[in-house]
């Protein structure tokens, strides 16, 4: 039992941190692997499907999502990635898709729910396993437990999504994970998955290499405390060590990342995941909105870690008084790195869409187990208790939420069937790509979205907005879609937003003697083709 000392000085503070994450201690239980494993993995997933329910209870989420569904078919019809099918994303998730719907149909996103908690298991699986590591296997079980309790953490939309974040946190964590047992080339592997996933994953390779470094330092400081020739040669041998881990972590991030950019379009891989985002990443003429968004998504993550930091602030106000031995020199900066780096993700783009927040849970779920083993256990009861009615809360939440935005899709999408054949290419100008799968009808153009063509897809709301902020060159490659195949059916699904089409000069001239208004769907405008026109 651990004894919390109540308030202290900075030196306190600093000597906490250390067991914030401090590496494995040396005394290991009795149970066997196999028997806890058997034990914990069992009732991890039973809590993963629990919390991952409300994702069942509608056929989509979120545009994302959509946005998906409507790749995997092109995909699947023959189009190409980042030349005939275009995103800022990696390929990793369409392709999910897409081998999803060849197995199973692509009539229901039902089989990316059951992927979503397999990753969501995944995740708090090697959670656990960091976490039995380090501090003892009430920890590990601690740590898988809290993490999928505040999962959910967010509004459903962003919580329950079966898209790019879920996906990302088990690279991450798996990058952590092999880091930490020093297998430097998984390490680079699973940072390789994450940043094929989403850009962003690419963020836990700081801590990763925080620790490959850590590493040196302490090979280094052995040898120095030894002296003599035969010591400076020891200490030579354990960096040429950690140099060939380094070289290892290196080759274990560019195979996969090289493979998928040469499988796909070198150019357009490039172009689309690193190089075509400059517009995108700023929030220049919206910056209450985006602000606005900001702290309301972190007002409802700090609600959904309600217990998660305040065992943080308690091991950080007090004393360091545990008794276990660790091992000499250990820091715990990793956890507060991969932290770090993962709010610097969160920050990136200016744009704080929730979901954006899922990264900040797996090292948060670490740093509260760590600071558990500091406290007596009436802190442990508590954080898992407060954990689990704020779970509760989001639970509810995810099957009481408002659809109205889907269900406008789906109306949508009913007359857009009803009005064209199944081989008839339509366009929809919005933001809602779902409405072509929920539809069952092929796109007349590579922007599923119009904010590719506006910038719009960032959510601002009007100063930079326009034809010129498009992606490079997407206007000239837009006309001449439209001149080659004329969509059947034109969308207007604006509704009054910045990038109607009053405001867009290409469109107001595609639109004008070539189609006619034939209804109206909740302020949405249906125009089909002018025969001759």
């Amino acid at each position: 039992m651990f004894r919390f000392a109540g308030t202290a000085g900075p030196d306190s503070v600093l000597s906490v941190l250390p067991t914030l994450a401090a590496p494995p201690i040396s005394a290991r239980p009795a149970v066997t692997r196999t028997a806890y494993w058997t034990r914990l993995l069992p009732a991890l997933a039973a809590l993963a499907c629990v919390t991952r329910t409300p994702s069942f209870v509608r056929p989509l989420w979120n545009p994302d999502e959509g946005y998906l569904a409507v790749q995997a078919g092109l995909l699947a019809h023959g189009g190409r990635l980042y030349e005939t099918v275009v995103d800022r994303k990696p390929p990793l998730l369409p392709w999910l898709y897409e081998a999803a719907f060849a197995v199973f149909g692509s009539g229901s996103l039902a089989p990316l729910r059951v992927l979503a908690i397999a990753a969501q298991l995944l995740t708090a699986a090697l959670l656990a396993s960091v976490a039995r590591r380090r501090w003892g296997d009430t920890a590990g079980r601690t740590a898988g437990v809290l993490y999928l309790l505040v999962s959910v953490g967010l509004n459903p939309e962003d919580a329950q999504a079966a898209t790019f974040e879920v996906f990302i946190l088990p690279g991450t964590v798996a990058a952590l994970w092999s880091a930490d047992r020093g297998r430097w080339g998984a390490a680079g592997a699973a940072v390789a998955c994450a940043f094929l996933t989403k850009q962003t994953g690419g963020a836990v390779l700081l801590p990763v290499v925080w620790l490959l470094c850590r590493r040196g330092g302490a090979s280094a400081g052995d040898a120095r405390g030894a002296g003599g020739a035969a010591d400076a040669r020891a200490g030579a041998r354990r960096t040429g060590v950690v140099r060939a881990g380094a070289v290892r972590l290196a080759a274990g991030f560019a195979l996969p990342v090289l493979c998928a950019a040469l499988v796909t379009d070198p150019a357009g891989f490039l172009f689309w995941t690193v190089t075509g985002s400059t517009a995108y990443a700023s929030f220049t003429g919206s910056e209450l909105l985006v602000l606005g968004r900001g702290l309301a998504n972190t007002a409802i993550l700090a609600v959904a870690c309600a217990g998660l930091v305040p065992p943080v602030l308690r091991a950080l106000r007090g004393r360091r008084a545990t008794g276990v031995p660790r091992v000499p020199g250990a820091v715990g900066a990793d956890l507060w790195l991969w932290l770090g780096s993962s709010a610097g993700a969160v920050v990136l783009g200016f744009h704080f869409f929730g979901h954006y927040y899922l990264q900040l849970l797996p090292p948060a779920a670490l740093l509260a187990t760590a600071a558990l083993q500091l406290l007596p256990r009436v802190h442990l009861v508590s954080a898992v208790l407060t954990s689990a009615c704020c779970c509760a809360l989001f639970l509810t939440w995810g099957l009481l939420a408002p659809r109205s935005e889907l269900a406008h899709s789906q109306r949508l999408a009913t007359a857009l069937a009803h009005r064209t054949a199944p081989a008839d290419r339509v366009l929809v100008w919005g933001m809602h790509p779902e409405t072509y799968w929920l539809a069952n009808r092929a796109p007349a153009s590579r922007y599923l979205t119009a904010g590719l063509l506006t910038n719009y897809s960032g959510g601002r709301d009007g100063p930079r907005v326009g034809e010129k902020y498009a992606v490079a060159d997407a206007w000239p490659v837009f006309r001449a879609e439209m001149t080659a195949r004329a969509p059947a059916l034109v969308v207007d699904d604006s509704r009054g937003k910045p990038y109607r089409p009053d405001r867009l000069p290409s469109l107001r001239g595609l639109l004008n003697g070539r189609y006619e208004e034939v209804g109206r769907v909740d302020g949405a405008v249906l125009y089909a083709r002018i025969p001759g026109g």
